[in-house]
């Protein structure tokens, strides 16, 4: 299997790399869009600012190879974000994958950004995070709201959604690769399900 980390310039690709080996397989960080297309299942990690990683894929020419890829392509934190339509954070148009909305969590006197084990609870027959809620590693300030994308969901001072998918497109807002055998579980199920 051949799989493939978007290389979007974003400080978790390692993690993301090592979490993704620890399971068995084989993956390669790269930018190069035949590669990208190529791949068996393509991860899109971040972490920063939607605008800065806009401006990363519109540089490096990848918006229009991931709007046509028709594998798996996973989502991470950021790269969830970027999956949807628009994002608040520097009212950014994103790549449109999944026609959800990120905006900034209003959580009153709680601190953000939000950092932390946080539940995720699956929804709409989640086939990624298949048992009931379970704890997931959270850090950020944006969030995507609730709609009939959301596949499981958490709280934080609001409710938001902590995984979305349209297609064969899924996001997770918190970090898989730093959320022990939770976090493993989802990854391997990416890996190995029939999911499109």
């Amino acid at each position: 299997m051949k799989v493939v980390i978007v290389d979007t310039e974003c400080a978790n690709l390692t993690s993301v790399r090592f979490a993704i080996e620890r399971l068995g397989y084989s993956c390669t960080v790269t930018d190069d869009a035949d590669a990208i297309r190529a791949a068996d299942r393509v991860i899109l990690p971040g972490v920063g600012t939607a605008a800065a990683a806009m401006r990363n894929l519109q540089r490096k020419q990848l918006v229009d190879v991931l709007k046509s890829l028709e594998q798996p392509v996973l989502g991470i934190c950021l790269g969830m974000q970027l999956m949807t339509s628009h994002s608040e954070e520097g009212d950014v148009e994103c790549l449109g994958l999944i026609p959800s909305l990120t905006k900034r969590l209003e959580v009153g006197e709680l601190p953000l950004p939000h950092m932390g084990w946080n539940t995720s609870m699956p929804t709409n027959n989640n086939p990624l995070l298949k048992s009931a809620e379970q704890y997931c590693y959270f850090v950020h300030s944006y969030a995507v709201a609730v709609d009939e994308y959301t596949i499981a969901e958490a709280e934080y001072g609001q409710r938001f959604a902590s995984m979305i998918r349209h297609n064969n497109y899924f996001g997770a807002q918190f970090h898989p690769e730093r959320s022990g055998k939770v976090g493993e579980s989802i990854l391997r199920e990416f890996l190995e399900a029939k999911l499109c």
